[in-house]
């Protein structure tokens, strides 16, 4: 398929600039204003890691930091979706590609920017997908970012491979796991595939953790409890968290609107700027805060 893989070539000759190999991108001078790198990271998929990478970055961009996210599922992008920018597409300048900003100062960047709709698949094996993330690590014009936070698909292939190799000095991996004991299976091989690379695991996020019943306010546990813990202590990795389940996160990703801008009474919206709250304390050493209208 050859009308994706050539689109940030098309572009770049548009602007009259020059495709360069992927030997001339540096992406460490690239990523030098970025003060800190999170993978986001699954065992596999249905865990709604995307959710959280998105509702995170948003929750990080409230606190007054200055967020990136790079949407590295090149097969299932959704990260677009997510945050209401589907459809939109990245100008392209001499410097490089312009991420796009959603207000009040959040950069994305996404393959999903880049097909022609929504529906065309993306048929690449490993070296093209690979080019691809080197382009969006050392071409977009990042600029000064507290943290860069890179969504990747579920499972230890091609794509969170490449970002091991090229991302320099990553601070870490957050792996997202639901509590039941088939979707932790998998998360211990992603803690383990990243230690193997030499990427921190900076903890676990318990996603769809229980259902508060509307009617009585019991909680029920949909896919059991305590899993997320349990797999903590088994394989000493800190725990970062629970987000319960609440069919806001489903309406509002479905409309384009970050589930954290809803409103703070919601015990998942406390639980996303909690987890917020303790990833800027686990790595944000010398972040700088932005003021409103920066």
């Amino acid at each position: 398929m050859q009308e994706v893989e050539e689109t940030l070539k098309e572009e770049r000759k548009g602007a009259g600039e020059r495709p360069r190999s992927g030997d001339e991108i540096d992406i460490g001078i690239a990523l030098k204003d970025v003060r800190h790198k999170l993978v986001i990271m699954s065992g596999k998929g249905g865990v709604g890691k995307s959710t959280v990478a998105a509702n995170l970055a948003m929750a990080l961009s409230m606190r007054g930091r200055a967020v990136g996210v790079l949407d590295c599922d090149i097969h299932g992008p959704t990260i677009p979706k997510l945050l209401g920018i589907e459809g939109v597409q990245p100008s392209v300048t001499g410097g490089g590609i312009e991420p796009v900003i959603v207000p009040p100062r959040l950069k994305v960047m996404s393959i999903g920017f880049l097909l022609s709709d929504r529906d065309t698949p993306v048929i690449w094996r490993g070296p093209l997908k690979m080019m691809a993330i080197k382009q969006f690590l050392g071409e977009v014009k990042w600029g000064e970012l507290d943290y860069l936070i890179i969504d990747l698909p579920p499972g230890t292939g091609d794509e969170p491979l490449s970002i091991a190799q090229l991302l320099p000095k990553p601070d870490g991996a957050l792996i997202v796991t639901t509590p039941q004991d088939v979707a932790l299976l998998s998360v211990r091989k992603s803690i383990n595939f990243a230690r193997m690379l030499n990427l921190p695991v900076l903890g676990l996020i318990e996603n769809m953790s229980g259902l508060t019943c509307p009617h009585c306010g019991k909680v029920i546990e949909v896919f059991g409890t305590g899993g997320g813990r349990r797999a903590c202590t088994d394989l000493t990795v800190p725990f970062l968290g629970c987000i319960p389940l609440d069919p806001m996160i489903t309406e509002t990703g479905d409309a384009g609107k970050p589930f954290v801008l809803e409103s703070s009474s919601s015990p998942s919206v406390r639980a996303f700027d909690e987890i917020a709250r303790k990833v800027d304390e686990l790595v944000g050493g010398n972040t700088k805060k932005v003021t409103r209208g920066e």
